[in-house]
C-alpha cells in the first residue's frame, strides 16, 4: 500500500513520521499496516503488512532488467552460513578495513523449533545491496557516492566525501562505516577496485567462504549460473528491506 501524500506535511519540505497525525497512525495500525519509512524526500509513505514488517526478509517476485553490462549481483544461500567469519576476514584484508569498521557482517536470529533439544539459530550475511535505486546516492550532497554507469555497483569517491554521514543514515542495510584515517565513508564495492578491475572474476568473500554460501555473478549473462538460479521457474527469491524501495542486487535463497 503506497500513500502519495503525507498528511500534515508542508509543501516543499521533507516529511517525517512526526507529520503523520495520530488519528491516521491509529487507522493504519487498525488496518494491520506498519509505517516503514518516508521515501523520496517525504513524498511517499511506505506501508507494509505488520506481520511482514517484523520478518525483515521478504519475497521479491521479480528480478529487474537494467542496462548494465556486466550487471554484478550476489546470491546467498542463507541456510548454509555457519558463522565462520571467513568472509569478513577476507574482506578486511583485501580492502584494508580497519578493526572498528566493516564492509560486511553476519547477523543471527532464533528460528522457531528445536533440533536435538537445542535452539536453532540462523545466520544471515549482510553487505551493501548495490541498490538499483540507492537512497545513499540520492542524499549525498557532494556526489561522493554514486552508481557506476557501466556495472551498476554503488561506489565511493573518498576525495569528495565530506564526512556528513548522510549516506550512512539513508542506507537501509547499515552497510557503511566512517573511516577515521581517510576521513571518508567506506563500503563494499564487490571488491571492484581491488579485484574486478585487476582481472579477478569474483569477490574476496565468495572465494573465502568454505560453505558455498555466496554466489557472485553477472545478471546480464543469461547463460551464467547466477542468472539461471534467480530465474528458475517457481523459485522464491528473498531480499532484505523491500519496503525501502531500493531494489537491491543482493538476493537470498532458502536451502
Amino acid at each position: 500500500m503506497i500513500m502519495k501524500r503525507l498528511p500534515g506535511s508542508v509543501s516543499g519540505r521533507p516529511g517525517t513520521e512526526k507529520d503523520i497525525h495520530c488519528r491516521e497512525r491509529r487507522i493504519f495500525l487498525r488496518l494491520g499496516f506498519t509505517i516503514t519509512g518516508v521515501l523520496a524526500a517525504g513524498t511517499v509513505l511506505s506501508l507494509v503488512p505488520t506481520a511482514e514488517a517484523k520478518g525483515g526478509l521478504l519475497g521479491a517476485s521479480v528480478v529487474g532488467t537494467y542496462p548494465y553490462q556486466p550487471h554484478y549481483a550476489m546470491l546467498l544461500y542463507k541456510d548454509r552460513c555457519i558463522d565462520c567469519q571467513r568472509c569478513i576476514e577476507a574482506c578486511a584484508e583485501t580492502n584494508s578495513v580497519p578493526s572498528y569498521g566493516s564492509r560486511n557482517a553476519i547477523l543471527s536470529r532464533r528460528k522457531t523449533g528445536t533440533a536435538a533439544s537445542k535452539l536453532i539459530r540462523e545466520f544471515l550475511p549482510v553487505l551493501c545491496n548495490q541498490c538499483n535505486r540507492p537512497p545513499c546516492v540520492r542524499v549525498c550532497p557532494t556526489k561522493a557516492t554514486y552508481k557506476d554507469k557501466k556495472n551498476g555497483i554503488v561506489m565511493m569517491n573518498g576525495s569528495l566525501c565530506i564526512g556528513c554521514k548522510a549516506c550512512m543514515t539513508a542506507c537501509p542495510y547499515n552497510a557503511r562505516y566512517y573511516n577515521r584515517k581517510n576521513e571518508a565513508v567506506d563500503k563494499c564495492d564487490f571488491c571492484n577496485r581491488q579485484r574486478l578491475e585487476r582481472g579477478e572474476k569474483t569477490t574476496a568473500c565468495v572465494e573465502a567462504c568454505p560453505a558455498d554460501v555466496l554466489l557472485f555473478g553477472d545478471l546480464s549473462d543469461h547463460d551464467g549460473k547466477l542468472y539461471r538460479q534467480l530465474h528458475e521457474p517457481g523459485r522464491t527469491i528473498l531480499v532484505l528491506r523491500p519496503e525501502s524501495g531500493s531494489m537491491p542486487n543482493v538476493f537470498y535463497l532458502e536451502g
